[in-house]
């Protein structure tokens, strides 16, 4: 007979199987032993028994034990494996430190658990976009199929190291990191791009030199670009608002 695990004996196994770094839980194949009522919320928040789990040390020590298998999420040590909840990504990447410049520069984000993971080809970005709003989600690989939600306020101050690059033959805006672009939103799509057809190129002096449209207008029209119809909109050539004018992101 097989027995559901509660949080304090999952808690201890991962305490143990942890000793010498991060569990390998990609190689252990234990029996499953049905859900437990554990869920991860959009922002991060990890629930048990549909209360909050206060206890970050705690929190820590459950996502170091977290193994997803297709669209499943499981925590996992060598003896049981249970299922839990996850509304959107199982961790929030809520900074980011950004050293070098162009494409020599590197992005190192930081999670709501303590993961530090630098973008590369091995941890790439990706952005996805609401089909109605347009509102993005974008998000980072972390490890084995694990992926950040970078939150708003981070998402919207990378903005200021973006810059423009050719994309699956399409000029995008996006973000350099360990040598490799990650495409965030096609240059032809922002408020001040006009990108020729014959080129690819955008012709606009704006993004000819694109420190000219200054850090508060480049968040401005990404949130012009990435918010719902309901949200306050921006107009970049004029920076006329409508709704009340925030002063940082």
């Amino acid at each position: 007979m097989i027995v559901k695990p509660d949080a304090d004996t999952l808690a201890a196994a991962a305490a143990a199987a942890g000793k010498k770094g991060l569990p390998r839980v990609h190689l252990w194949n234990p029996p499953f032993c049905g859900d437990i009522d554990m869920e991860i919320r959009r922002d991060g928040t990890w629930f048990y028994l549909g209360t909050p789990i206060g206890r970050a040390p705690l929190v820590r020590l459950f996502s170091t034990i977290l193994r997803r298998e297709g669209d499943a999420y499981f925590l996992v040590t060598p003896v049981e494996k249970v299922g839990i909840r996850v509304q959107d990504a199982p961790f929030v990447a809520v900074d980011a430190d950004v050293t070098g410049a162009g494409e020599g520069q590197a992005i190192t984000f930081t999670t709501n658990v303590g993961d530090a993971v630098t973008t590369g080809p091995a941890h790439p970005i990706r952005v996805t976009r609401d089909p109605v709003t347009g509102e993005p989600s974008p998000y980072v690989l972390v490890r084995a199929n694990l992926e950040a939600l970078i939150d708003r306020k981070t998402f919207y101050r990378l903005v200021d190291t973006g810059a423009h690059a050719e994309h699956d033959g399409t000029r995008w805006f996006g973000l350099w990191s360990c040598g490799a672009f990650f495409p965030v939103i096609p240059s032809a799509e922002l408020p001040w791009c006009r990108v020729s057809p014959r080129t690819s190129r955008c012709f606009s002096p704006s993004c000819r030199s694109w420190s000219a449209a200054g850090p508060r207008k480049r968040r401005a029209s990404m949130r012009s670009r990435y918010s719902s119809p309901m949200t306050a909109r921006r107009r970049i050539c004029g920076t006329s608002l409508s709704g009340t004018r925030r002063n940082s992101c």
